[in-house]
């Protein structure tokens, strides 16, 4: 029984904060699946450069969903955990080509943690 009152406050809870699409979005979005994924999505950069810049970019939006992960914390601009994001995401920006060389052959690993 405590299992289902659980299981039923949780779905409750699950409701509450769902995110409510508005229509004109919701209408974009319905647009956007319809035609399909970018050719860019599916073409692999080719170049070394390209690869490294893609890297750049995976790296920066991992440090905002931190730095977002942060906020929801109630932690502020200035916390432990925004620091400690910035920190490794400059980490990772300075060891941007040994983190590329490492993805080109799995059978290695790339540890950014500094431990």
């Amino acid at each position: 029984m405590k299992m289902l009152i659980g299981a039923a406050a949780l779905a409750l809870c699950g409701l509450a904060a769902a995110q409510v699409t508005p229509p004109e979005v919701a209408r974009q979005q319905q647009q956007e699946l319809r035609r399909g994924d970018p050719p860019r999505w599916t073409r692999p950069d080719r170049t070394e450069a390209a690869q490294l810049a893609t890297l750049r970019k995976e790296i920066n939006a991992a440090l905002r969903e931190a730095l977002e992960a942060c906020k929801q914390q109630g932690a502020g601009a200035t916390s432990d955990c925004a620091q400690d994001a910035h920190s490794i995401a400059r980490a990772d920006l300075a060891n941007a080509r040994q983190i590329h060389l490492a993805t080109r052959d799995m059978s290695r690993t790339y540890e950014t943690s500094g431990k």
